[in-house]
């Protein structure tokens, strides 16, 4: 993609606060300083104001952070208006956690997966990257 073709557009990332998450906000913020709307989507309240305390909004007008989670469709309908491009990066990753709780992680990660591809599609997002450690 060319350097160029971010800016001026508006990006959602799920599971935005995670390491994946702030790697990519720095690197967007800095390689697309015209980047019109970044939306950080993360249901984790306490990373997200750790996040601004890094990347806050007087530095970083461009950064929006959106509470929710990837099952809530209605919130991923919500958070997707007038948005041209997601990352999907939200999944729970640890695998001793998914044998112990694997409908959590079915919940998460499939069918939270399926609700982002619905609320792109209802939205007319242009793009998506779905990334998976998985």
């Amino acid at each position: 993609m060319k350097k160029s073709s971010l800016n001026g557009k508006n990006i959602l990332l799920t599971g935005g606060t995670g390491s994946f998450g702030k790697e990519f906000i720095a690197k967007v913020i800095k390689d697309y300083p015209q980047v019109n709307k970044l939306v950080i989507f993360s249901r984790d309240e306490l990373k997200q104001w750790e996040m601004m305390r890094v990347f806050n909004k007087s530095d970083y007008p461009q950064l929006r952070y959106f509470l929710g989670d990837v099952r809530d469709r209605s919130r991923l309908q919500r958070a997707f208006e007038g948005i041209d491009f997601v990352v999907h990066a939200a999944a729970l990753k640890q695998v001793p956690a998914a044998e112990y709780n694997p409908m959590e992680f079915i919940a998460t990660n499939v069918l939270g997966s399926e609700n982002i591809v619905q609320a792109c599609l209802d939205n007319n997002v242009k793009k998506v990257v779905a990334l998976s450690t998985d």
